[in-house]
């Protein structure tokens, strides 16, 4: 039996143990056919010593978030996937609540592929426009 999409984001969660990911407080709570959601809280943790959100925190929340839709999407048993480059424009400064950054596919091929990454706040107000490249590479046998 298939697992269900709870459980997979249960798993997707459970792997972020001890890595940035769990340092940020970084969740995946949603998946669809072509995206994944995440949600990271924005408190003193991600800060910029002026108190708001850091760029380079907005930026770890976009890699993560693609980086593992690429995973769910790619046939794990036969490659392994990088991020190869990630650029981010920020638009909005957020101080509390949480940031959720969406990853949807804009070229999804064997060996590279695109995500756009729309990062907005409790309101759904735009904070960040992300791009990120991934790679598929084939384990060794």
């Amino acid at each position: 039996m298939p697992l269900t999409k709870e459980e997979i984001l249960k798993q997707a969660n459970a792997i972020s143990k001890n890595t940035l990911m769990e340092t940020l407080q970084i969740e995946m709570i949603d998946y669809g056919d072509d995206f994944l959601v995440a949600k990271m809280p924005v408190n003193s943790r991600v800060y910029q010593p002026d108190g708001v959100l850091h760029g380079g925190a907005t930026a770890a929340l976009a890699e993560s978030v693609g980086s593992f839709a690429s995973n769910i999407f790619s046939n794990l048993e036969e490659v392994f996937v990088r991020g190869i480059e990630i650029t981010a424009n920020h638009v909005k400064s957020v101080t509390e609540g949480h940031v959720y950054a969406k990853a949807t596919f804009l070229h999804k091929g064997r060996t590279t592929q695109l995500l756009d990454i729309r990062v907005t706040d409790d309101n759904d107000n735009l904070v960040s426009i992300c791009r990120l490249s991934t790679i598929s590479l084939p384990k060794k046998k």
